[in-house]
């Protein structure tokens, strides 16, 4: 018996009452719609950023490739700079590109590295130095949280 008790309490908005008026009525289905819609809508957004993003990273993959370049000054390991963390900072590197031309440019490289030292670096298609682009795991990860983060937006 308490269990049809709160029923009826939890139903009330579409109980038979004198005095419900077609306003109260209309209200009372408004509201569960209007969150149908929302968890919905927002389900969709979260499906539709993920796979965007996930292709995104899949396509900055596919576009990227690595270089061998070679540092043109020494890191050292005590060396501050702007734009850095500990354990990288920014240095000018020389690398050939993809149509075999010599190209200078600055990326962030490991301390602690002496001029003439060869690192990796990463080129877009017009050999420009790109960061490096993220693994399958790490682009599902990213995915997975933009997507989140859009569901409720």
């Amino acid at each position: 018996m308490p269990r049809v008790r709160y029923a009826k309490k939890r139903l009330w908005r579409w109980r038979g009452n004198p005095l419900r008026r077609r306003d109260d009525l209309v209200e009372a289905w408004i509201v569960p719609a209007a969150w149908t819609v929302f968890a919905v809508g927002g389900t969709v957004a979260a499906l539709v950023t993920a796979h965007g993003a996930y292709e995104m990273f899949a396509e900055q993959r596919a576009e990227r490739q690595s270089a061998r370049a070679t540092l043109l000054n020494a890191v050292p390991i005590s060396t501050p700079t702007i734009g850095g963390t500990p354990d990288h900072k920014t240095a000018a590197v020389r690398w050939t590109a993809s149509d075999g031309s010599t190209r200078t440019g600055r990326t962030q490289v490991n301390t602690g590295l002496t001029a003439g030292s060869t690192v990796t670096v990463w080129q877009d298609r017009r050999s420009r130095l790109t960061a490096a682009p993220l693994n399958s795991t790490d682009a599902a990860i990213e995915s997975g949280f933009l997507g989140a983060a859009s569901a409720p937006a």
